[in-house]
């Protein structure tokens, strides 16, 4: 029935948008970073994940993100990242705001991503903002050089210490505000400011939804929530809405 209940909210709120967060890709095998077993209960993240940590030692950092981009490069997408790719050929989503930078929604085929945190695709130089391919930067390690100025590249991860990236977040922003349903999926809502979009989508008269593993801050406002899985939900999700596209000519036939 909750299921049900989400695909009556997708289409009578148009258009949606779609948050997601590190929930929907540990159904990869990605591990999250702020669960007892995440990525920060192994690491520091002020040693490793810091604008302030790269300047010290960057050599570090990059054996840190060199690992990560290891670990993310096998990980397929899943069944949730599928489903929300097909709804957005399907025409039932407008775009994907991701906190995730495994790159596993356009790998899904989906094609509106805006990726608020950044990406293990890519590196940047924080001098003259040439961006090349993280597969390059990996080659180059310990220090891979700008191709441009030749300063060290920073990996292409929004860390700790940095803005988000403008015209990502801008655009985050945008879609949020001109959401008549905001469908949050996987994340937790408690990193800002990213956890502030369900508001904007509120304030200019939308609907929330939040499918999550545990509570988030936005609960009591949500129209609904569901506590499962995000590739199960986002399957059946999808094939609810087959019935939904399947009746509309006998509806229109009267």
């Amino acid at each position: 029935m909750s299921i049900e209940r989400l695909a009556e909210l997708l289409e009578r709120r148009r258009p949606c948008v779609v948050l997601t967060g590190a929930g929907i890709s540990t159904e990869s095998g990605i591990p999250d970073f702020r669960s007892a077993g995440g990525i920060w209960a192994k690491y520091d993240p002020a040693e490793v994940a810091s604008i302030d940590a790269f300047r010290r030692d960057p050599v570090r950092v990059w054996e840190f993100y060199a690992l990560r981009d290891e670990a993310a490069a096998s990980p397929a997408p899943n069944d949730g990242h599928r489903a929300l790719a097909e709804l957005e050929e399907r025409g039932w989503i407008r775009a994907v705001v991701t906190q995730n930078v495994d790159g596993l929604h356009q790998r899904a085929g989906s094609r509106e991503v805006v990726e608020v945190h950044g990406s293990l695709r890519e590196a940047e130089c924080i001098h003259c903002g040439v961006r090349v391919p993280m597969e390059d930067a990996v080659a180059s390690l310990q220090l891979p050089p700008c191709p441009e100025c030749g300063a060290v590249l920073k990996t292409g991860v929004v860390m700790f210490g940095e803005l988000l990236p403008v015209v990502a977040i801008e655009r985050a922003h945008e879609l949020a505000a001109g959401a008549g349903l905001l469908l949050v999926v996987g994340s937790s809502l408690e990193v800002h400011p990213v956890a502030a979009l369900p508001g904007e989508t509120l304030g200019a008269g939308g609907a929330l939804a939040i499918v999550n593993r545990g509570s988030t801050p936005w609960d009591s406002r949500a129209e609904l929530v569901i506590d499962a899985a995000a590739g199960e939900t986002l399957s059946g999700l999808a094939a609810a809405l087959d019935m939904v596209e399947a009746d509309r000519p006998r509806r229109s036939d009267g």
